[in-house]
């Protein structure tokens, strides 16, 4: 499937542009763009598909997504039919990246939004009772123009930077944070599974690059991560197969090597525990 590159439009250079719509359902195909956006659908039911990732989504849903994340939402079949009364109703909120420029998160208060702008490098779907809370909020920014819009703007972004009741959407392979690979011993070791997961990883040698024995790098490494190295090198994979999948060129047994696995009914073991379907119901999924 294509990805479509969408241009925002921002009249008379306004900060923060809103769509409050009702209609039919969701038609915007899958594309991405360098706006950052905020998707709260106040009622309406249907499949989000954000990177590599799909699920459902329902009234009272409430999503952040990062720039030039690859998205789209699309309403269930009943929307569709030819002889449906069926609306949805969503406002979407996008700034630009640059609405915030680098030199204010030097100051402490903007730390925490400064992160939430890096997890939504990956989407963010925030959870209930969370996004109704925050579902309010957006609702007003809806109601406001001009300089009140950007102030509850800002207030509501402090406000999802808070909050622990999220769940990050695209697998790590979508993580775009730039870092410094000189200085941290995470980083390091991170840039390492990122770029030679396709291969067979070895404990001894990741524990080397960070300079520990490997029983000491295995509990820094799940402090630091929360998760085992093995179920790290196992989210790569499955990220980089839902690419692979999406684009359509290679078959699940292709896709299973070049994403790493070496056993073709392990890959489908892990991809239907990771995401809730097969190789197969993934792709028709994405490209019924």
């Amino acid at each position: 499937m294509k990805v479509m590159q969408e241009y925002i439009d921002f009249p008379l250079r306004t900060a923060v542009k809103v769509k409050w719509r009702k209609m039919p359902h969701f038609t915007y195909p899958w594309h991405f763009h360098s706006e950052y956006e905020i998707l709260y659908v106040i009622e309406g039911t249907g499949t989000s598909f954000v990177a590599d990732n799909i699920e459902q989504f329902n009234s009272g849903d409430l999503a952040m997504l990062g720039s030039n994340l690859p998205h789209f939402w699309r309403s269930d079949e009943k929307y569709h039919a030819p002889d449906s009364h069926e609306k949805i109703n969503y406002i979407v909120i996008q700034f630009p990246g640059d609405l915030f420029r680098e030199s204010i998160f030097e100051y402490p208060e903007f730390h925490v939004i400064q992160e939430l702008f890096s997890r939504a490098s990956r989407g963010i779907r925030f959870l209930p009772p969370f996004s109704e809370k925050a579902g309010k909020q957006v609702l007003k920014i809806a109601q406001s123009s001009g300089f009140d819009r950007v102030i509850l703007l800002l207030k509501l972004l402090h406000e999802l930077a808070k909050t622990e009741k999220y769940r990050l959407l695209a697998g790590e392979l979508y993580h775009q944070q730039n870092h410094d690979f000189t200085d941290d011993r995470l980083t390091k070791v991170l840039h390492f599974l990122t770029t030679q997961y396709q291969q067979k990883i070895e404990l001894e040698k990741v524990a080397e690059i960070a300079h520990l024995h490997p029983s000491a790098f295995c509990r820094f490494f799940k402090e630091k991560t929360g998760k085992s190295l093995s179920e790290y090198v196992t989210d790569l994979r499955i990220s980089y197969a839902c690419k692979l999948i999406i684009e359509g060129k290679l078959s699940v047994s292709q896709v299973c090597f070049e994403s790493g696995f070496n056993n073709l009914s392990n890959f489908n073991r892990t991809f239907k525990r990771h995401s809730k379907m097969t190789p197969t119901e993934y792709f028709q999924r994405f490209h019924e």
